[in-house]
């Protein structure tokens, strides 16, 4: 397998332009809806649409986020072999609202344990031996990093502003064993403390390896201890529709790319591409089927 995507599946519920969020009792309509997947299918959808075999790592249950998920994996070409199957509700479940050029996020995870199983990734590791994992950075899972990078998988290490927020300590533990590091400029900036990208970018690149600042439509700066370069090259002129999930699909495309053998900086004009193809879909991975979903999820 070239590469396994941990982390955790959502259903979004995608709602295109509205000229602004509804105060109370308020109603305002959408001209544009749809169903997608979002989190860490994602990641696995841009890696196998870039021709990869990509595998995801989840807890698949038994409600309907895991249901249009599992149906959307089949469909793409994704791997679910190495998820694990658990009583419940697993998926999260996201509305998602574009306005003022941007949008807003009304979420829910149920709480199920083992939900970050470091142990249990390993085994999957052990199992499969991809080329490449990608997974958010959090408390507890630096050693993890650790240990992917000695079985010989490269780690692609995204992060999120909660994490920053609740253990910025733990992100910059995993950050400094990863092999790319794929903070967004806020991300960045709020690990950092800084107010300035190029700061930012001085600090980290002092102590983590190679970083990849995901910068939207604007590109992406991969920089190193020796160099730092800006990459414009990939963007697409597309509409903008929904901004959700265009880092996620960055990720998945630039780490097929670096499977493939490509440089970073080419690797990051594939993430480009990807990033300019989803906004210009509603939800992250486009809409999907919700038809005949009834049956239980194929997972071993």
């Amino acid at each position: 397998m070239d590469v396994i995507a941990f982390g955790t599946v959502f259903l979004e519920i995608v709602f295109g332009h509205v000229p602004a969020l509804p105060g109370p009792g308020e109603e305002v309509y959408s001209d544009e809806f749809a169903i997608s997947c979002g989190g860490v299918v994602i990641v696995a959808s841009a890696a196998a649409r870039s021709g990869v075999h990509a595998g995801l790592s989840t807890l698949l249950g038994e409600d309907l986020g895991t249901r249009v998920a599992a149906g959307h994996c089949r469909r793409a070409g994704i791997d679910l072999s190495p998820s694990r199957q658990v009583a419940g509700r697993t998926a999260g479940i996201s509305v998602v609202v574009n306005f003022a050029g941007d949008r807003a996020f009304l979420s829910y995870l149920p709480p199920v344990s083992g939900r970050r199983d470091p142990e249990r990734w390993l085994e999957v590791l052990r199992e499969y031996r991809p080329a490449w994992c990608y997974l958010h950075a959090g408390p507890g899972l630096s050693d993890f990093v650790r240990q992917a990078r000695d079985l010989g998988t490269r780690v692609a290490l995204d992060v999120s502003l909660d994490k920053i927020d609740a253990d910025p300590g733990a992100v910059v533990s995993c950050a400094r064993l990863a092999d790319v590091f794929l903070p967004n400029t806020e991300e960045l900036l709020r690990l950092t403390g800084t107010r300035s990208l190029s700061e930012a970018i001085g600090d980290v690149t002092s102590w983590c390896p190679q970083l990849v600042v995901k910068r939207g439509a604007q590109g992406a700066v991969v920089a190193s201890r020796s160099a730092v370069t800006e990459v414009t090259e990939g963007i697409l002129p597309v509409e903008v529709r929904d901004r959700t999930g265009a880092g996620d699909a960055f990720a998945g495309a630039l780490i097929a790319a670096l499977c493939r053998g490509a440089s970073l900086t080419d690797a990051a004009m594939a993430g480009n591409e990807a990033g300019s193809d989803t906004v210009s879909k509603l939800g992250g991975v486009g809409e999907v089927e919700v038809e005949g979903l009834s049956g239980e999820v194929p997972v071993r």
